[in-house]
């Protein structure tokens, strides 16, 4: 099982809200609801590029911007993160049953230790952050990486996501794709699988999942 962490485990694209319209008014400048959108799911570096080109003002350093959204984002996921729908007893019912699990996430390194803090460490036995590897979401690499790290081919995988950009990274890698969309509708997707909420995931439905996608191979 491969989870994503942001909208899809963790209630935590709110927080990013915070931190981005709070940099965005430090700027003197209001962040609009489509370059929000266009954020969700991508790397830092592609972040902070729609961040300060929807501003008007794409001179800002990047390294900067980012420096300043990690060190606000760590203090929000410090006392503000709350579980998606669902996403605990899915979890816990992965590890009960002994499916190898990896966390796949654009986030780094050190926001996803604090965020381990409410996930369980021992809820996963491979972790891949975005700045780990060398290429992003929608990139496969993520991927690839977690089910490598797992010993598991990646068809006999399945990734759970919510934005479009880990959607392509998953489908781009071969693994079988469940979508949970959180703050931005996805559109229909051949070769995904679409629900409102993990409360209606378990695990009969990840095992259907796999075959229809072991039987297209």
């Amino acid at each position: 099982m491969l989870f994503d962490m942001d909208g899809t485990l963790i209630d935590s694209e709110k927080l990013w809200d915070v931190a981005l319209t709070e940099l965005a008014e430090t700027y003197g400048g209001t962040l609009s609801d489509a370059a929000r959108k266009a954020i969700i799911g991508t790397s830092m570096a592609d972040s902070m590029r729609i961040f300060h080109e929807d501003l008007g003002q794409p001179h800002r350093d990047p390294a900067v911007s980012a420096a300043w959204i990690d060190a606000r984002i760590l203090e929000l996921f410090a006392t503000g993160l709350r579980w998606r729908p669902g996403a605990l007893a899915l979890l816990r019912a992965v590890r009960a049953a002994g499916i190898p699990t990896a966390l796949v996430t654009s986030s780094v390194r050190p926001l996803v230790e604090v965020a381990l803090e409410t996930l369980g460490r021992d809820s996963f036995d491979a972790v891949v952050c975005g700045d780990e590897v060398d290429a992003a979401k929608p990139h496969p690499e993520p991927y690839l990486t977690a089910a490598r790290m797992l010993g598991v081919p990646i068809e006999r995988c399945v990734a759970i996501e919510d934005s479009a950009t880990g959607v392509a990274s998953a489908l781009a890698a071969g693994a079988a794709v469940l979508a949970v969309p959180a703050e931005v509708p996805l559109p229909a997707t051949e070769g995904v699988h679409q629900l409102e909420s993990l409360t209606a995931a378990d695990l009969e439905l990840l095992a259907a999942l796999l075959g229809e996608r072991t039987a297209g191979l």
